[in-house]
């Protein structure tokens, strides 16, 4: 059945006025295939840290239809993030029930749209979105969601989540000063590598913390002062030695016992930023153990401060940051490095299946940079 046809009937049924059928080219694929009728999903179908176990691929679900404002984006490439745990965890949102749609963000072309967004899209066009359902080989987005790309390339997920998050925070909470001393935990990661460039950018001396030499290698690449490779040096050792006054600020991912080394480093006046806690995320609580009930005394003693970052409470500052960082990457000032699984055991993370294989992937620590998965598309696929 065609795609006009099928949203006449589908329009029909459920009398929503979501498009002019007379633009029939908004229900082609703009590469002159027809856009499937059905099409492959990852869906949370119960709540557990367990990736593996919450989430199922499913086969033959409807391709949605674009509402008025909306666009269809054929995914091209989806990044994954340490959150989506959380999110197969149920953790972010108690009140939602199994089956739900899962990953936060991706990267597409639009091949379909709703008469009042294409006053600003067309066809063919590039996308990036943050929406959840990303795992998915299509997905509505509201146009107002929408960020026009030029191009469809990885490179330009990395900012959709991980970017933003380190820019907002560091602006937000870091209070950032030329001279001060910044460490980065996971700096090799996909939203460390950014705190990393950016607190260089605001001419401070950077410290990183990562797994390999491979990764201290990478790190020095993009400006950071001091990468500590904790699994051949005593990250705690290296900090009281080189940097007996404290640090002034961290950007901190890991939690456990990270987090209370972390604390016993800040400077006085430090600030610690909390943008999430990895080593507890696979937990069935969600957390590590840490050492708060000496929490206030350290604080205290330092006038020292802790603040937590959910890019979801500043989407205020969202649109600006994102700009920014766009136009940071195309002048050639910003790294935007990605992984798509080259080195991994099994190879390059392509597919929805694989989406699971990046996950692990990723709790493994063995990721330079942001972890992304592409969906490949052939020109005339029926799927």
């Amino acid at each position: 059945m065609s795609w006009s046809a099928r949203s006449g009937v589908a329009l029909g049924c459920r009398a929503r006025p979501i498009v002019d059928l007379s633009y029939s080219r908004h229900f082609l694929d703009f590469q002159g295939s027809g856009i499937p009728s059905a099409m492959k999903k990852l869906v949370v179908t119960r709540r557990s840290p367990n990736f593996r176990e919450a989430v199922a691929l499913r086969h033959g679900v409807p391709v949605p239809l674009p509402g008025d404002g909306d666009l269809l984006v054929r995914n091209r490439f989806v990044g994954i993030n340490a959150s989506d745990i959380n999110y197969s965890a149920g953790r972010y949102d108690t009140s939602v029930k199994p089956p739900f749609d899962i990953g936060f963000e991706g990267v597409g072309d639009v091949v379909a749209l709703g008469l009042s967004a294409s006053a600003n899209y067309t066809v063919g066009q590039a996308v990036a979105y943050v929406k959840a359902g990303s795992f998915a080989e299509y997905t509505v987005v509201p146009a107002k969601q929408a960020v026009p790309l030029p191009s469809v390339k990885p490179e330009f997920l990395t900012l959709m989540v991980s970017g933003a998050t380190a820019y907002i925070s560091l602006k937000e909470l870091g209070e950032l000063s030329e001279g001060q001393k910044v460490l980065v935990t996971a700096a090799a990661g996909g939203t460390g590598q950014f705190a990393v460039q950016l607190a260089k950018k605001a001419k401070c001396h950077v410290i990183g913390t990562c797994s390999s030499d491979e990764k201290g290698g990478f790190l020095k690449s993009i400006g950071c002062d001091r990468a500590i490779n904790y699994k051949t040096e005593n990250i705690e050792s290296v900090l009281r030695k080189d940097y007996p006054e404290g640090v002034d600020v961290v950007y901190e991912s890991v939690g456990g016992k990270m987090f209370d080394l972390a604390v016993n480093s800040l400077a006085t006046k430090g600030r610690l930023i909390v943008i999430g806690f990895i080593s507890g995320y696979q937990n069935p609580t969600g957390l590590s153990p840490t050492k708060a009930e000496v929490l206030p005394a350290k604080l205290l003693k330092k006038s020292a401060s802790i603040r937590g970052f959910f890019l979801n409470h500043y989407f205020s500052e969202y649109k600006m940051a994102l700009k920014h960082l766009l136009e940071m990457y195309e002048k050639g000032e910003l790294v935007c490095e990605v992984d798509l699984g080259d080195m991994s055991p099994e190879g390059k993370f392509i597919g929805l299946e694989s989406v699971f294989r990046a996950v692990d992937y990723m709790y493994m620590g063995k990721n330079i940079g942001k972890i992304v998965v592409e969906l490949p598309h052939s020109v005339n696929s029926k799927l």
